[in-house]
């Protein structure tokens, strides 16, 4: 469940960051076998000046690609999965290119990103990759070789600076707990702040209803996400932000019900009626019938 929960959460923070240069979609089916694809992204043309803000994501994002985050640091079939999504991804794109009247460079091809926690020597000298500090790509970055079109970011191994910090919040353990807290040290008016501390704090909601919490990482988790949770909600209570207990009241329904449907969706007008703390008391403690019943009329 851990991973799901983190899955979901990569999405939209993918979403939420890259949707400022680019076209963003989440969860692509791509042909034959069925398969998804975590995250495919196309840039703005031309790259819009909200790139720079992004860092080393930002530079990744400089062209179209595949992105493919987890949670745990992928095995080697996890690897040639994710291989397989980008080349039925590139059959696809040239087959409609075709049928279009159109020719698709091979520079043009998107690439593939997996963003792992870490990546083993095993791993990496497995596939060949290497870094490439020749176009001042980052320690960390592993490239395959040129033809296979993708690169493996080892999220632990990133310079600790702003520019990795988009990418270190996804990363596990002491580098994920450092990111947060320099994510929390931003000015309060910088634009990303806000909405990535939102996405934060409503992954461990998520988490704390889903889950019973017993394994270390689970716990490692929560204790990572608290202080964001924290930031988030005495700003959300101080300013009153209607829109953010709107989110947190729709996260607590889908968390609890598995999907938010049309009835629970009606009943969330007359939910942000109550005080915080009265609404997320029944939110935990009745069910699904019993909040439709005192709230539906």
């Amino acid at each position: 469940m851990t991973r799901q929960a983190h899955d979901q959460f990569a999405k939209q923070y993918l979403e939420e960051l890259l949707s400022l240069v680019g076209q963003v979609e989440t969860s692509r089916d791509v042909p034959s076998e069925v398969r998804q694809i975590d995250v495919w992204f196309v840039p703005t043309e031309p790259q819009n000046a909200q790139a720079e803000m992004l860092g080393l994501l930002g530079k990744i994002a400089a062209n179209a690609c595949l992105l493919e985050p987890f949670r745990n640091p992928p095995t080697p079939v996890e690897v040639r999965n994710c291989l397989l999504k980008l080349y039925s991804l590139h059959g696809e794109l040239l087959r409609q290119a075709r049928r279009e009247g159109n020719s698709l460079a091979e520079v043009n091809l998107p690439l593939l990103w997996i963003l792992s926690p870490s990546a083993s020597t095993r791993l990496i000298n497995g596939f060949k990759a290497e870094l490439n500090s020749e176009e001042n790509w980052t320690e960390g970055v592993y490239f395959f070789p040129n033809l296979f079109k993708t690169a493996i970011v080892a999220i632990n191994q990133l310079p600790v600076n702003q520019d990795t910090l988009w990418l270190r919040v996804l990363g596990r353990g002491t580098t994920q707990q450092q990111a947060i807290n320099q994510l929390i040290a931003l000015p309060a008016e910088n634009p990303l702040r806000r909405n990535i501390l939102e996405l934060l704090a409503n992954w461990r909601i998520n988490l704390e209803i889903r889950q019973n919490l017993d394994s270390e990482d689970d716990r490692e988790l929560i204790m990572n996400l608290s202080p964001a949770y924290q930031q988030w909600r005495e700003a959300t209570l101080l300013e009153g932000r209607e829109e953010g207990q709107r989110l947190m009241v729709e996260n607590l329904l889908e968390g609890r019900f598995g999907s938010l449907d049309e009835q629970l969706s009606q009943i969330i007008e007359p939910m942000m009626q109550l005080p915080p703390r009265e609404r997320i008391q029944l939110l935990l403690n009745l069910s699904r019938e019993e909040l439709l019943t005192r709230f539906r009329g």
